[in-house]
């Protein structure tokens, strides 16, 4: 992930196997491959005859399994890991998944990938009702709406559930005699199903998992489907036809691993089309083409073969500095920069640079960029980013839960520009960004969710819709297709005022 991107992240990833003789170091392996998805915590549960052993903790995978005893206690041939960042819920040790829960019917295991909307007033339903909570992450209610159906079957009571919740999800569950996968109406989070050479069925978030453990991919679980892992295979089961796919476009961009496919599109491929597709909007006089290492190397590739330009190493991340070690204050953060990245004075000095990045954020670490690369000898920094201006917050399990933490929310392109000290800056267009990623569903945006670039959100935000509208600027208010949908709803309350669409 690149430098401006280290305070973006996504909730977590998730990897499970059934039918595999050591099945938790199998998911070690897995997890390890998803460590990018979640560095704050991580755990697996394994599934001896039906007896659920887990072990969770805090910190990389490698230090919450630093014993080797850890991994053998955990017997069974079936097992979930989940590896996690708190985007719901606080980062302590009680919201480390997966969770495990006993009952007098059976053990039973869940962990979760993304964001619930609707989970304040389903929380508050449930806690009025007797339900007790033993952590604030939003996945442990959908368990508690599982055991409170009255649907006969476990399958009726789970797809109660699922059409219950809200938002972003991919599910992995664990019952005594399954592996459950089950993904959102939208698909805003990828989940794969692959098969190894022994039979074994593994879940991942991402292919990379399955390569990792040399599992074939099968299909890609779709919006809306219920896929059921158990000894005699797996069946696929739908718990709504309301469907319609908008995967986050952000794992295109920046979330997913560049050797990941996604519904088909590999990431890397789909990265360097971005970056020629840049090249073609915004082409600039230069002596050449630097990544801001790591995830806009392809990108960077892909400007540099469209633009004719030679595509040099200008700045160099030193790998072994914390993710951790960058702090919430500017200074701390510019620091932050300076130790995970050096320009190379020997490359730039007295060149026109062009500067390939994911994305702006904040802004202070491009200008930290800018300013080391000048500082270098750089003649020229030109600044090119292969997304759009993220100007929206992410509701689907993305940490970026207000405007204010986005400077193109508030600037113009112009004024980012000159925050950041660039002799020019230029963003990716939304059609270039739909095109370069080619899903061509027949949905919206050709099945991606571009909400965090155009305010367009595929689904009712529910719990965080009132504060949403609040904060748009008094013209988005009229502009945004949310305000047309939901003003209706505050006319005689507080949001009377706003201006009618």
């Amino acid at each position: 992930m690149s430098a401006e991107l280290e305070d973006i992240h996504e909730e977590c990833g998730i990897f499970g196997v059934w039918g595999h003789p050591d099945a938790a170091r199998l998911t070690y392996f897995g997890l390890h491959a998803l460590q990018h998805r979640g560095q704050e915590g991580a755990g697996i549960v394994s599934n001896d005859d039906g007896h659920l052993l887990g072990h969770r903790g805090k910190g990389l995978l490698t230090q919450v399994f630093s014993d080797e005893r850890e991994i053998q206690r955990l017997k069974g041939s079936h097992a979930i890991g989940h590896v996690r960042y708190a985007t719901a819920g606080s980062g302590g040790s009680d919201n480390i998944q997966p969770f495990i829960f006993r009952f007098h019917d059976g053990d039973m295991a869940l962990c979760h990938n993304g964001n619930l909307t609707n989970c304040i007033s389903l929380r508050r339903k449930l806690e009025d009702e007797g339900a007790i909570f033993h952590s604030n992450s939003d996945t442990e209610v959908l368990m508690h709406l599982i055991r409170r159906s009255s649907k006969p079957t476990f399958m009726d009571k789970l797809k109660e559930a699922l059409n219950t919740v809200h938002g972003g999800f991919a599910y992995l569950i664990m019952t005594e005699h399954a592996m459950i996968g089950a993904l959102d109406p939208n698909g805003f989070r990828p989940l794969s199903l692959g098969k190894m050479t022994n039979g074994a069925y593994v879940l991942a978030s991402e292919t990379c998992a399955l390569d990792t453990v040399g599992a074939e991919l099968v299909r890609d679980i779709r919006p809306g489907e219920i896929v059921v892992v158990d000894d005699s295979g797996y069946h696929i089961d739908r718990y709504t036809d309301q469907t319609q796919l908008a995967i986050c476009s952000m794992e295109f961009i920046y979330f997913a691993r560049p050797d990941s496919n996604i519904y088909g599109v590999n990431v890397h491929s789909a990265r360097k089309r971005m970056g020629a597709r840049l090249a073609q909007e915004s082409p600039v006089d230069a002596d050449m083409v630097i990544a801001v290492p790591n995830s806009s190397l392809s990108a960077a590739s892909g400007y540099s073969e469209e633009a004719g330009l030679p595509n040099e190493m200008g700045l160099i991340k030193n790998q072994y500095v914390a993710r951790t070690f960058i702090q919430p204050t500017q200074e701390l953060r510019e620091q932050g920069v300076r130790m995970k990245l050096s320009a190379v004075r020997g490359v730039v000095k007295g060149k026109r640079v062009v500067v390939i990045d994911d994305s702006i954020v904040r802004g202070t670490t491009s200008k930290r960029i800018v300013q080391m690369l000048k500082e270098a000898g750089a003649a020229e920094v030109h600044m090119r980013i292969s997304s759009p201006p993220l100007k929206y917050p992410c509701f689907y399990g993305i940490d970026i839960s207000t405007t204010k933490e986005l400077i193109a929310a508030e600037k113009s392109v112009d004024e980012i520009r000159d925050y950041i000290g660039a002799d020019s800056l230029a963003f990716l267009s939304l059609d270039g960004l739909v095109e370069s990623i080619g899903l061509g569903a027949d949905a919206p945006y050709g099945g991606l969710c571009v909400a965090y670039f155009n305010g367009d959100y595929p689904t009712a935000l529910d719990d965080y819709e009132a504060d949403f509208l609040k904060s748009l600027a008094p013209e988005d208010r009229v502009r945004l297709p949310e305000f047309a949908l939901y003003k209706s709803k505050y006319e005689g309350n507080e949001y009377q005022a706003l201006p009618q669409a």
